[in-house]
């Protein structure tokens, strides 16, 4: 499978268990969330070991009396960003990785049934206007923005939603997209990841080779929303 650079698949054997767990119907609901949860850990901690940087945050002192140089990341400016529903399952792994508190912003993006086109339904990502209108242009820096954003979706299928998702946050003014998902369609991780090839980095549990008529991955691991929040037969 030839996939565009920006594109890394997890080969951690602790991972490919998990998700072969998670793919089995007998899973029950608060498996998959424990599943899902260990899973973006693990993916977490292999996207930011290459993602984030750590700089010279000063100094401290150990209870003995020394003092030592502390560390920070950077960039410092970094917000995680759930698509709803699915990517809240993955929300408290990544923040438990990162060493101090980042904002949480939510988009919440559905698949239009017989188009699979993405709708946008929520959007909470904050815009800061220029004090003054003489300032507002075209070139206007949204100010709030952050410099990286990570981007939760647990599966990618076609790729519309991750797309449109990309799309919004790079209207906000983040410079950099780090995307983890446990699981995604060749198709559809190929579709992102050319969509802002710059700009985004896509790391994933693995990839199935395609989506059934209905948009859903094959063999997959069902539809992890409704798994995750025992919302079947809606």
């Amino acid at each position: 499978m030839s996939l565009p650079k920006n594109i890394h698949i997890s080969s951690h054997p602790c991972l490919q268990a998990k998700l072969s767990q998670l793919r089995s119907q007998a899973t029950p609901t608060r498996e998959t969330r424990d599943l899902v949860h260990e899973i973006a850990t693990i993916l977490g901690v292999e996207a930011l070991a290459v993602s984030l940087k750590t700089s010279k945050g000063g100094t401290d002192t150990t209870p003995l009396g020394y003092t030592y140089e502390t560390q920070v990341i950077s960039p410092a400016d970094v917000a995680l960003v759930p698509i709803l529903r699915s990517g809240l399952g993955m929300i408290e792994a990544l923040n438990n990785l990162l060493p101090s508190p980042v904002p949480i912003y939510h988009l919440g993006l559905f698949r239009e049934k017989l188009s699979l086109q993405p709708v946008e339904y929520y959007n909470n990502l904050p815009f800061h206007r220029p004090e003054s209108s003489t300032e507002l242009n075209a070139n206007t820096v949204n100010s709030a923005a952050s410099d990286t954003a990570i981007l939760l979706d647990p599966v990618i299928a076609t790729g519309a939603t991750a797309e449109a998702a990309i799309d919004l946050l790079r209207e906000w003014g983040v410079r950099r997209i780090v995307m983890l998902s446990v699981l995604c369609s060749e198709a559809g991780v190929r579709r992102v990841a050319e969509h802002w090839p710059e700009g985004v980095e896509v790391w994933v549990g693995a990839v199935d080779a395609q989506c059934d008529e209905k948009g859903m991955i094959q063999p997959g691991l069902g539809d992890i929303g409704d798994r995750l929040f025992v919302a079947m037969g809606k």
